[in-house]
């Protein structure tokens, strides 16, 4: 049953925003809380790396990049569901951002970055668990020295 009409619908997807949102606020207080620092939506020096990632750790030569489970197609998480509407829209605007994923993540290997992905429903469902883990990852990357 779909309670809402086309128009509402599509308005209501509309308003999604792409950057600052709840997840990535939650990692960077965390990034923050630990005293590593960070720059936001891709911007390194006077460049923008490819696909902008939610997160630069320019220290690290590493990127985060916090994936909404729905608009990246999240395979077997209960936060990725297609619409029952305009299904074949759907099928294709999730997999273009899944070769998108996968295409910037190449890039960016290409040019020496480290690419962390990390899932809204792990910072949902198990957040403790996720960001020390990526504490632990982090602490496995060497530092670059100036």
């Amino acid at each position: 049953m779909n309670i809402l009409n086309e128009s509402k619908r599509s308005y209501n997807m509309s308003q999604i925003k792409s950057k600052d949102t709840k997840p990535e606020i939650i990692l960077r207080k965390y990034l923050h809380g630990q005293g590593i620092r960070f720059r936001l939506h891709g911007k390194y020096k006077k460049e923008i790396l490819p696909g902008k990632p939610d997160v630069v750790l320019a220290k690290y030569k590493s990127v985060i990049n916090v994936n909404g489970c729905f608009w990246h197609g999240h395979k077997g998480c209960k936060y990725y569901r297609l619409p029952k509407t305009n299904v074949d829209f759907w099928k294709w605007k999730i997999s273009r951002n899944k070769a998108n994923d996968i295409l910037n993540t190449h890039k960016l290997n290409e040019i020496g970055w480290n690419v962390i992905t990390i899932w809204e429903c792990d910072l949902k469902d198990k957040r403790e668990e996720t960001l020390k883990n990526l504490l632990l990852l982090l602490s496995e990357i060497k530092p670059k020295t100036n």
